[in-house]
């Protein structure tokens, strides 16, 4: 058995190579040793996202405050509110984030792959694409 304790772990300021905005990630969980699995906790800002991103085995997204927005690749940007579940398919091209006036918290788990990659991260959101209408 092995307990990390909260108060160890820093928030870290999420990446402008990966991020629009202000984020902040928490890690919940890094699976020991030969573990693959990863959760975090990410607090958005409002109108704050990810940039677009694709993981090797997919990557689910449980939202837990606030109001956010999803989109895969040639659809629009989905309301998301606390309580949803989103799961992206493996490889499937996508971002996450804030809505425009509204924070959100998402808890984020997946898993690496056999060469230890969890996620391809490609260019920034457009602000065309994170107000594309539903």
């Amino acid at each position: 058995m092995n307990i990390t304790r909260g108060q160890t772990v820093g928030s870290k300021r999420g990446p402008a190579d990966y991020f629009t905005g202000t984020v902040w990630v928490d890690e919940i969980a890094a699976g020991p040793n030969q573990s693959a699995v990863r959760a975090v906790s990410v607090s958005f800002e409002p109108g704050a996202r990810t940039a677009w991103h694709t993981h090797p085995l997919g990557q689910m997204l449980h939202i837990v405050s606030g109001v956010g927005r999803v989109q895969k690749e040639g659809g629009p940007a989905i309301e998301v509110l606390p309580g949803d579940t989103i799961w992206f398919e493996p490889g499937e091209r996508h971002w996450h984030g804030a809505a425009p006036n509204r924070a959100m918290v998402h808890l984020a788990i997946h898993q690496a792959d056999a060469s230890g990659n969890a996620v391809t991260w490609l260019e920034p959101v457009s602000d065309a694409d994170y107000n594309r209408p539903a």
